[in-house]
């Protein structure tokens, strides 16, 4: 049979590391981010889904979420890649592939709970997978063959460290390739791979953290093991954050620009909650997060916020008040709507989906010395001085200067310094943590669930399925319909806990 070799049948590690990799920032960036957003009140909805959502009605739909942008895309494209990596004796792209594929199921799993996991991404050869136990999923459970996320994160990293026929260079990985272009030397493939390793040790940091209050000692030891490998493991500055690039083209803009100024510029704005959160700290990283808006007057943009960084006009989550005006077609545009600004957009959009970043690590590594007693990391580093590190971190990523990060701590005492009962500390570490996660409501979810920081007011008018802020996703159709015979009877509702949210 005559093949042509510039269209081979199977798609190669180098075709698919790409593809995979913005797929999984678009799946975090999109609708899940949207909804999770909403319910963190980062933003309010006051329009069309987004509306709805606010007010906790997320029934019916994430169809393209879960079959689309997961398992037919960011999950099915790590999983070819592991398959075409292994074909082709390259262990550094399926160690690639294992991270990825790990980040998608902690995402699936963390969302919906238990899930369609070791049988699954088998295609033809397993159309209807079991369901797994969020248990299983990340413990592991050796009796049905389910490898937990740990060691699946755990393999993948060993695979970095083998030789390997073929190795990702710039041309094919938009996060870490820069200044590898062609795998010249030994010492480049192996700085390129390094920073790889120190997003999969950073990833076992935020997984032990995710089920930190189910199973403390579990979560211990693996935070643990991380930090004694040295700063030199895991992400330890901004610039080796795991972020998917994006661009200002209409086929290439982050999917927060895309939907909030392309598709539906006017369903979205500053939730209200966060600006008073941010105004009262004299925060500096609203300008940076959020848009400004004109200085209210008695006709113009009347329910602005004056702070001591600008103004913003934000919106109560749920309310039925009237929404502030935002009249793009006008000459000039009327805007009394603080949206997503540069930080979350970047230039039309080129803002990059952030995933796994240096502030996450210090959080975590603040929060878990604080509750779990781990180790602080570097001598003489205390649960204090990870806190200030992460602030510090979070506002150089937005923009702040370091010369005014130091200002505003000398000037703001009762946020840079930790006080209090250690649930107070908590309750300061993770609205902290809550604020830098602007862009990202996922984490900001799991968090909230977890901690139960910060306290989050119920919306106005709620309404879901008991009047609370959901728990859960629930499990869309398809999946229910396609997957009848595993899928959960009863569906779980959103008022129902995953596995590892005991609070």
């Amino acid at each position: 049979m005559n093949t042509d070799p510039n269209n081979p049948l199977v798609a190669t590690p180098s075709n698919l590391l790409p593809s995979t990799i913005i797929e999984t920032g678009f799946s975090n960036g999109n609708e899940i981010n949207r909804i999770t957003s909403l319910l963190v009140q980062h933003v309010a909805g006051v329009a069309n889904q987004a509306l709805d959502q606010d007010r906790y009605n997320i029934r019916g739909g994430l169809d393209n979420q879960w079959q689309g942008e997961l398992y037919s895309g960011s999950l099915k494209g790590s999983q070819k890649m592991i398959e075409a990596a292994n074909r082709l004796n390259s262990p550094s792209y399926a160690g690639i592939g294992k991270l990825l594929k790990a980040y998608n199921f902690a995402m699936t799993t963390d969302l919906w709970g238990d899930i369609p996991y070791s049988e699954s991404l088998q295609f033809l050869d397993k159309l209807q997978p079991r369901f797994d136990k969020q248990e299983d999923i990340y413990k592991g459970n050796a009796s049905l063959n389910i490898q937990s996320l740990f060691d699946l994160v755990k393999e993948g990293l060993a695979d970095l460290d083998k030789p390997s026929t073929f190795n990702p260079t710039s041309s094919d990985d938009p996060v870490y390739g820069a200044g590898n272009p062609s795998n010249a030397t030994a010492a480049l493939t192996q700085a390129h791979l390094a920073k790889w390793k120190k997003m999969g040790n950073t990833l076992l940091l935020k997984l032990a953290n995710t089920v930190s209050k189910r199973d403390p000692a579990f979560a211990r030891t693996i935070i643990n093991a991380v930090l004694a490998q040295g700063p030199t493991s895991y992400i330890s500055a901004n610039t080796e954050d795991f972020e998917v690039p994006f661009g200002s083209a209409g086929n290439s803009q982050n999917p927060i620009y895309n939907f909030g100024y392309v598709q539906r510029p006017a369903d979205m704005l500053l939730s209200q909650r966060l600006l008073d959160s941010m105004a009262v700290r004299n925060d500096p990283r609203l300008p940076f997060f959020f848009n400004q808006t004109p200085t209210p007057t008695t006709t113009v943009n009347i329910t602005g916020t004056v702070t001591t960084v600008g103004v913003f006009t934000g919106y109560q989550n749920g309310s039925g008040a009237a929404v502030p005006t935002l009249n793009l077609t006008a000459s000039p545009a009327i805007n009394y709507r603080s949206r997503y600004g540069t930080y979350l957009i970047g230039s039309s959009g080129s803002a990059p989906i952030r995933l796994i970043t240096n502030f996450q690590r210090l959080f975590i590594m603040a929060e878990s010395a604080l509750v779990l007693g781990t180790s602080t990391g570097s001598t003489g580093a205390t649960v204090q001085s990870l806190y200030q590190d992460a602030i510090r971190a979070s506002m150089q990523k937005a923009g702040v200067t370091d010369a005014a990060i130091t200002t505003y701590f000398t000037n703001n005492p009762k946020v840079a310094i930790l006080s209090g009962t250690d649930d107070q500390k908590l309750n300061q570490i993770m609205t902290q943590k809550w604020i830098a996660w602007v862009g990202n409501g996922y984490e900001a979810y799991n968090d909230y669930r977890r901690t139960g920081f910060p306290r989050l007011a119920l919306v106005a008018n709620p309404q879901g399925d008991n009047g609370t802020l959901p728990r859960r996703f629930v499990l869309p159709a398809s999946e229910t319909s396609g997957n009848a015979n595993n899928a959960p009877k009863p569906t779980p509702n959103t008022t129902e806990k995953v596995w590892w949210d005991v609070r």
